[in-house]
């Protein structure tokens, strides 16, 4: 790669995932010579990594690109560069937007970070990413179009990684794939691999958590709990995107495979590890949802009790399966079911959180004033506001003094 003096603006939209792309290719060109331009509204290059999973994500990454477009008309930017899902799912949308000087979809081979690489998020903690694509044909999701087959990175590239964050301060690895449980499912015997690979982060010397984002249902092994359970460094927090819990909906979305698990989940890890925490995702609206079919979502999710949980009306994405189907509520409905679903879950957070105070925990500080203890993702969960001042990226002990929302107000001990 020749040296480059150009400075860069960065424009990061959708999941850790995607940011992680965008945190390797702007590490390779900071490496390459390239600076961070000051001014995010002005630089000789802004790279704009978009999503497009959805139709929200869709809009938002046309509005950011038309965006950088007039900042560059009034000079603020020499080159708009367009990276990242859109690009690669809508590859004519290139003529709607003939200033962008390069349109460039996800790789198609994952692009090796310079050690260590450009982190956005902080000291504290970092995302890793252990795999691309996606190996599940869910009928809602056009991922698979846009991200591929399922592929995992190699091991050694991965504690490479790992190592040099932990040397570098981060206090806190969150693995990151479509589903980091099948991790391997490309090389061979999957279920050893991903805890092969957990065995060997957890190796690393140094005071740090490690903790798993997105598990597909019906992928988690008894080793990995295991794993979880014996483990110096794991967090006790699992995320399980159930989507829904009607049998009938499912297959109609195609996670079949993932019924029971999807009905036991909850349970059957409360049973073996008590201490944890659990987190999902709902999608409402979907095609075969009847009112009486949500209100059996609902009468399950009641009975789950998870400590966080996320909810989004369904949209029809050109080219999957669930666009054509027959049976759809309307959006209004999906919009007020996703609403009611809220609502409940609000409601159980309140009970939850109030009986949490008083009480001590360990939590990572993130920023000056601010933490995240083990039940606490980043990004999609709360945080700690402390009475006090610690240094990003220690551990220390606190008490919840008060609920503030989905956050909470502590006393450093």
């Amino acid at each position: 790669m020749k040296k480059s003096s150009e400075s860069l603006a960065l424009v990061s939209l959708g999941c850790a995932k995607n940011a992680v792309d965008l945190q390797v290719m702007a590490g390779n060109l900071v490496k390459a010579g390239a600076t961070l331009s000051p001014d995010p509204d002005r630089a000789d290059t802004v790279i704009v990594n978009t999503c497009a999973f959805i139709a929200s994500a869709r809009e938002e990454a046309e509005a950011e690109i038309r965006r950088a477009l007039e900042l560059k008309a009034r000079g603020n930017y020499k080159k708009v560069v367009v990276t990242g899902c859109y690009p690669k799912r809508y590859p004519k949308a290139v003529a709607a937007f003939p200033g962008v000087d390069v349109w460039q979809g996800v790789p198609e081979k994952w692009i090796e970070p310079k050690i260590p690489a450009l982190r956005f998020t902080g000291k504290a903690f970092a995302y890793l990413k252990i795999a691309e694509g996606c190996a599940h044909r869910c009928s809602y999701c056009a991922i698979p179009g846009i991200r591929g087959k399922y592929r995992s990175r190699p091991m050694a590239s991965i504690l490479k990684e790992a190592k040099a964050l932990i040397e570098s301060g981060c206090k806190e690895l969150n693995i990151v794939a479509q589903d980091p449980m099948l991790y391997g499912v490309d090389l061979g015997d999957h279920k050893v691999k991903l805890t092969k690979l957990l065995w060997k982060l957890d190796a690393i010397p140094g005071d740090f958590w490690i903790r798993v984002l997105y598990s597909y249902p019906s992928e988690i092994t008894e080793e990995f709990l295991e794993w979880m359970v014996n483990s110096e460094h794991a967090v006790r927090y699992i995320d399980i995107p159930l989507q829904h819990t009607v049998p009938e909906v499912l297959v109609n979305m195609n996670r079949k495979s993932a019924i029971d698990a999807s009905l036991e989940a909850a349970s059957v890890l409360r049973e073996l590890i008590p201490d944890i925490t659990l987190r999902t995702t709902i999608m409402t609206g979907f095609p075969g949802e009847t009112e009486l079919r949500f209100k059996r979502l609902l009468s399950d999710l009641r009975r789950m009790q998870f400590d966080h949980l996320g909810c989004f009306a369904y949209s029809p994405e050109e080219g999957t399966k669930g666009a054509k189907m027959k049976g759809r509520p309307s959006r209004r409905q999906a919009e007020e079911r996703e609403k009611q679903v809220m609502a409940e879950a609000k409601a159980l957070w309140a009970v939850k959180a109030k009986r949490m105070l008083k009480k001590e925990f360990v939590a990572l500080t993130i920023a000056p004033g601010v933490a995240r203890m083990e039940s606490q993702a980043p990004d999609v969960d709360g945080v700690v506001y402390l009475d006090k001042e610690v240094e990003v990226g220690e551990f220390v002990k606190i008490r919840l003094a008060k609920v503030a929302g989905f956050d909470f107000e502590a006393e450093v001990l």
